[in-house]
């Protein structure tokens, strides 16, 4: 008897969420997502306009991070008048949409690391997307793809941007299987966005030194992968100073790159240096840094050490908890949920829904526009298999997700547009040749694996020359233009204008088709409460809930 097992619970041991992860708190090393006993007691002392003590610490035990915040983020006017509020009270006025997101931001600018997390720690789940639909910078949502391949196939990748960009996309990322086919990879994604849609902003996401060498070449728009961390070993480890990072901030916007820190909570845990406080905690300290270097946002929700806070109690409220309180400060937000966690299908939704129905300025900061075996960010929470699962759930609950149906026939017209046009710029610039076959392979399938193989060897000579003769944008355009792709072409020269204009480095900036600037400052967020802030125009409700397999009336 005492080896028989209940058939329900050997069921249910077999369902996928048992595949995951899974610890209790585990305080000593930092495996808590919030109120960790080890977390400092929220105090504050401002004496002749300079903070003496902060979070139970004097001035001269401060480490780098503590002196950073107190020093540029903490706003010593309204210290004292916003310490003195209770956590439950400033939770209140998080949620009461009688309070403007303009009042609380001018009292919670003077809230320390350890309060901040401590009035995260007062809201439920709800509460805290009740918050971020008012607190969110820009008030029209939107989306960001990666777009990647396992083979770094130059053509599947550019046709895979033109459909991304097709499908709504305001912004798309890359990396590389292989290092050195890098600029390849940031060329095969400019084209391919500018072919799908006009005014997608595009990265490489590598090495800084790179990120910035290539942006100044006008192969891309934006930068994501400078990381802020919550403990000083881990930042000193992983990123220099805070310092170092607000001065490579200033070199992209002088170049007239638009760029936003990266953080996340279990990131110190991960490195093994969260020194036994609560992730939200340290998270808090990442975002006042980014704050406080003047940094216009910030790619935060985990990121790759997502797996961490989803393996502990509370830890996916700890996440949203994290895109709230970078929305509290003002600054753009792309809000996770790009790296895979789970293998349940439930978690993977429910981990989602937080930003998809709060908006955020970038809901995710990476869904994977490719298969999830070609994407080279260790795979995303949501793929390009799951896109019309997620168009659904814009349709069920009327919510402007950021992508919009499209047809069979305009997506194989894109891809196909946008791979034709990258066999022109490799023909004109001298690269290893293009096919037509590989056109069509590239037009009509849905991985790498589709593709027939690339000369290698030759592809990287190719890259190799991108850097060494400093091929640009302006080779690019000419490229296009000289051969029929004229379209294309202009669309890149209105790319190029924004890195001497710098109007799309305000904060939680994109750019539309005819290479107009939305952002907070033109589009600000003025939610205040039902009837105000963000209102899906009839023209976009009809574009989303007009799925290509729903049977119209007219049909039947």
């Amino acid at each position: 008897m005492a080896d028989k097992r209940s058939k329900r619970f050997e069921i249910l041991e077999n369902r996928p969420v048992h595949q995951d992860g899974f610890i209790g708190e585990w305080v000593d090393v930092g495996l808590i997502a919030m109120d960790s006993p080890n977390d400092p007691k929220p105090s504050v002392v401002v004496r002749d306009g300079l903070i003496v003590e902060m979070d139970g610490r004097p001035r001269k035990e401060f480490d780098m991070i503590e002196q950073f915040v107190a020093d540029y983020c903490i706003d010593r006017s309204v210290a004292q008048e916003a310490m003195s509020k209770s956590s439950l009270e400033l939770a209140r006025m998080l949620v009461d949409i009688s309070v403007s997101a303009k009042e609380v931001r001018r009292v919670f600018s003077g809230l320390t690391p350890a309060k901040m997390a401590d009035v995260i720690g007062q809201m439920n789940i709800v509460e805290i997307m009740m918050a971020m639909q008012k607190m969110r910078a820009r008030q029209t949502p939107g989306n960001q793809a990666h777009i990647t391949s396992a083979t770094d196939n130059p053509i599947m990748l550019c046709a895979d941007a033109a459909e991304g960009a097709l499908r709504g996309f305001m912004e798309e990322e890359t990396t590389v299987a292989v290092a050195r086919y890098a600029a390849l990879n940031a060329i095969s994604l400019l084209v391919g966005s500018q072919t799908g849609r006009p005014g997608v902003l595009t990265q490489d996401a590598l090495e800084e030194a790179f990120e910035l060498q290539i942006g100044m070449q006008g192969l891309t728009s934006y930068a994501e992968t400078v990381s802020v961390y919550g403990t000083e070993s881990v930042f000193v480890d992983g990123d220099d100073t805070p310092w170092s990072k607000a001065f490579l901030a200033s070199a992209y916007a002088s170049r007239g790159i638009k760029m936003r820190f990266t953080s996340g909570t279990g990131s110190e845990v991960q490195m093994g240096a969260a020194e036994g406080r609560s992730m939200l905690y340290l998270e808090a300290r990442c975002i006042m840094v980014t704050k406080g270097a003047g940094v216009q946002g910030l790619q935060n929700g985990s990121i790759s050490c997502i797996g961490v806070p989803g393996a502990v109690p509370s830890g996916l409220r700890a996440v949203a908890g994290e895109n709230l309180i970078t929305m509290i400060y003002g600054l753009e937000v792309a809000s996770g949920n790009d790296q895979t966690f789970s293998h349940s299908d439930m978690r993977r939704t429910a981990r989602t829904i937080p930003q998809m129905f709060s908006g955020a300025d970038f809901i995710f900061s990476g869904y994977s526009g490719v298969p999830n075996k070609d994407n080279m960010f260790a795979g995303s929470n949501w793929d390009i298999e799951d896109v019309d699962d997620y168009l659904t759930l814009q349709r069920d609950f009327r919510v402007d997700g950021g992508l919009i149906p499209v047809t069979e026939d305009e997506v194989v017209a894109c891809r196909n547009k946008a791979a034709r046009a990258l066999q022109a710029v490799y023909d004109e610039l001298g690269f290893p040749a293009i096919s037509d076959e590989e056109i069509e392979a590239a037009t009509y399938g849905h991985s790498s694996s589709d593709m027939p193989p690339r000369n290698i060897p030759e592809d990287l000579k190719a890259a190799e020359r991108v850097m060494t003769e400093m091929i640009n944008g302006i080779d690019i355009i000419k490229a296009l233009s000289k051969r029929g792709f004229r379209e294309e072409a202009e669309a890149l020269v209105r790319m190029m204008k924004q890195h001497v204009s710098g109007d799309y480095l305000q904060t939680s900036a994109w750019v539309d088709r005819e290479g107009g600037v939305w952002s907070a400052v033109n589009d600000p967020n003025s939610y205040q409460g039902p009837g105000t802030g963000y209102s899906m125009s009839e023209e976009r409700w009809n574009q989303l809930k007009n799925v290509p397999w729903a049977i119209k009336a007219e049909d039947v």
